[in-house]
């Protein structure tokens, strides 16, 4: 069955800890909500993704989703139910889809596989949930820890997310609802409005991100074994030629001369792609953009850099951290470091402080200290499939 996403993310996930709403912090090497939104994207079944997110967040949101095309988002309100009241909404907005499946962007576990046994599943039922069945003894508890009385748990599930409906009844049940309901789940809501719900095998993986040590547990579960860290390296080097400035790591920064070269001669993000395609065993720059070829004259050398990062995801890997290092008398980069690394990190789709961008000098000494040039080195550590 053709279905249509819906993720949550309009929470602020306070108790996670990190200074943000834990959606946006990093997980492996990417934020908590993009391994929900590749997940759903790589999913055949799925035709349409809304992403709801919280009042204010929306630069987080483009920096976590940066190069994902396609993608819907929407305000949340002030409960889970007000946002996926929104989301639906949204979704409904030109032709509704057939099915949903309502995620908390909170669970980075999700499976291509398990979008399509939920879908599956979907066939014969109007709703349907992953769970897991309880193992654990159950007791109720006063507030002192006392132990009150015990409860079987026989039939007792812990139900996960991604919960999928068919989306006319459940549009329809969110429509009912008084504007202050709020309830723990969307099942929940399908069930008092009629319809039919069964659970399917959930995933350890699909745990909820909540608390601190979480991210711990769930980084370990989605990453070990199945990625290899590789480091490659990257060094470019420019004469200094007629002009009025210099462009650094996207930057354009005033100068009394310009970088020569057959591009607009970036050198520090020519390092930058060298070592990424380092990484990656991919050659070097000149491999995919020949300097002989005129297509390329004066071209941005962003278009380089992008093009090394989309062979990182077109092999299922992940650019985990940059460090780039300047070697230059002039001009000085200190002024224009933070800027420098903001557009790295906004093009390869990394956090903030998963990009370096330093300085130094050669003392005066060889072709640099005398100003006739820039230099530029840099390292990337991509996470590669083991």
């Amino acid at each position: 069955m053709r279905a249509a996403a819906l993720i949550v993310a309009a929470g602020r996930g306070e108790r996670a800890g990190g200074g943000v709403p834990k959606q946006y912090r990093m997980l492996g090497c990417k934020p908590v909500l993009r391994w929900s939104v590749e997940a759903m994207r790589a999913s055949p079944e799925i035709d349409r993704i809304v992403i709801v997110i919280g009042p204010g967040d929306e630069q987080s949101f483009r920096a976590a989703t940066d190069g994902l095309d396609e993608l819907e988002w929407t305000t949340g309100g002030d409960t889970r139910t007000a946002s996926v009241s929104r989301g639906l909404e949204a979704l409904a907005r030109g032709e509704p889809p057939a099915a949903v499946l309502i995620h908390d962007a909170a669970r980075p576990g999700l499976t291509p596989a398990m979008v399509a046994r939920l879908c599956a599943a979907l066939e014969s039922v109007a709703a349907t949930a992953p769970a897991l069945m309880i193992a654990d003894a159950l007791k109720r508890a006063g507030d002192d820890g006392a132990v009150l009385e015990d409860v079987p748990r026989t039939g007792l599930w812990r139900v996960q997310t991604p919960q999928a409906f068919r989306f006319t009844p459940l549009h329809a049940a969110y429509r009912a609802l008084p504007s202050t309901a709020t309830f723990d789940d969307d099942l929940a809501i399908a069930r008092g409005a009629g319809m039919t719900a069964r659970l399917i095998e959930g995933s350890p993986a699909l745990m909820k991100v909540t608390a601190p040590e979480d991210f711990v547990q769930v980084e370990r579960m989605l990453t070990a074994g199945s990625f290899v860290p590789c480091v490659g390296t990257g060094f470019d080097a420019h004469r200094f030629g007629p002009g009025d400035h210099v462009t650094l790591c996207g930057v354009r920064i005033a100068h009394h001369r310009s970088l020569v070269g057959h591009s607009d001669a970036d050198a520090a993000w020519h390092a930058l792609t060298d070592a990424i395609l380092g990484a990656l065993g991919e050659g070097d720059i000149g491999d995919h953009f020949p300097p002989t070829d005129p297509q390329w004259r004066g071209a941005d050398s962003e278009v380089f850099l992008r093009h090394a990062v989309d062979l990182v995801t077109r092999g299922g890997g992940r650019i985990a951290h940059v460090d780039v290092t300047l070697i230059c008398e002039h001009p000085r980069v200190k002024p224009h470091r933070e800027a420098m690394r903001v557009r790295t990190a906004q093009v390869i789709g990394l956090p903030l402080n998963r990009v370096s961008v330093k300085a130094t000098t050669t003392e005066r000494l060889g072709f640099l200290g005398r100003e006739e040039g820039l230099a530029a080195q840099a390292a990337a550590t991509v996470l590669l499939p083991g």
